[in-house]
């Protein structure tokens, strides 16, 4: 898993297993569940930096959309209003994304 070095695998096939269910989402849980919470500065960069696949250096929709993909080829894509839910929480500037120190403070929320 891409996460590997940051979250053990049984913590990520926990969390994806409990957000299954189409609206079954929720970014606060999935960071508390994962404990991706409870990790550093550093290890909250070195992630962001991983599921910002584009490497554009801030996560956009279509990015957040496919945030559980990028966990596991297997997980489900997120719907329209969850999208929306995660996006509309980490952009705290309005600009339309989430840049590297919106996600730390997301994740830590």
């Amino acid at each position: 898993m891409a996460l590997s070095g940051i979250l053990t695998e049984a913590e990520i096939v926990a969390c994806l297993q409990s957000c299954q269910a189409a609206d079954s989402f929720s970014y606060k849980n999935f960071f508390v569940k994962v404990g991706l919470n409870s990790k550093s500065k550093d290890q909250l960069t070195k992630a962001f930096r991983i599921l910002n696949w584009d490497r554009s250096g801030f996560m956009e929709e279509d990015e957040l959309k496919f945030f559980l993909q990028s966990l596991s080829a297997r997980a489900r894509a997120l719907t329209d209003a969850e999208t929306k839910a995660f996006l509309a929480a980490g952009d705290s500037d309005g600009d339309g994304k989430i840049g590297v120190d919106e996600f730390q403070v997301l994740v830590k929320s």
